[in-house]
């Protein structure tokens, strides 16, 4: 298996994930033979996502009066095993490496043999929603990331 570039030790990488969600692909997920659309693991991500950064409580209710709101700032997806409807993943995420405003979260994504699936990466920012200038994580932020 070619590994991405941001997994340099595949072992090591693999034991640093401790949260994961499962993730049922629906039939509107795929395309015409069958295989899950080259879109929808985004839209996994997006979900596993929003789960991690609410189980670690790192930005609140996201209220529309917030100073502080996560947005992505780049994402990437890498294929390794093919996923069909109505199979199963279980996909992990963990925080990779953590800026001053930004973080790089890993995905990865395990099937019902254990393999991995599919993998992925992707920066998030925290900025000010009404200036759109990032703002700096806070102590507490980064205590919880450090976790």
């Amino acid at each position: 298996m070619r590994l991405p570039n941001y997994i340099k030790d595949l072992e090591q990488w693999k034991s640093e994930f401790s949260f994961y969600t499962p993730i049922e692909i629906r039939f509107s997920e795929t395309d015409m033979f069958g295989h899950m659309n080259n879109v929808s693991p985004f839209i996994y991500f997006e979900e596993a996502r929003i789960k991690f950064l609410s189980h670690l409580q790192l930005f609140g209710s996201l209220k529309t009066d917030t100073d502080k709101v996560p947005v992505v700032g780049d994402l990437q997806c890498d294929f390794f095993k093919q996923l069909y409807f109505g199979d199963t993943i279980k996909l992990h995420v963990k925080a990779a490496d953590i800026g001053k405003s930004s973080l790089d979260i890993h995905y990865m994504g395990i099937d019902q043999k254990d393999d991995i699936c599919i993998s992925g990466r992707g920066k998030i920012v925290q900025i000010n929603p009404k200036t759109g200038k990032s703002v700096p994580f806070s102590d507490e932020q980064l205590t919880k990331l450090n976790k």
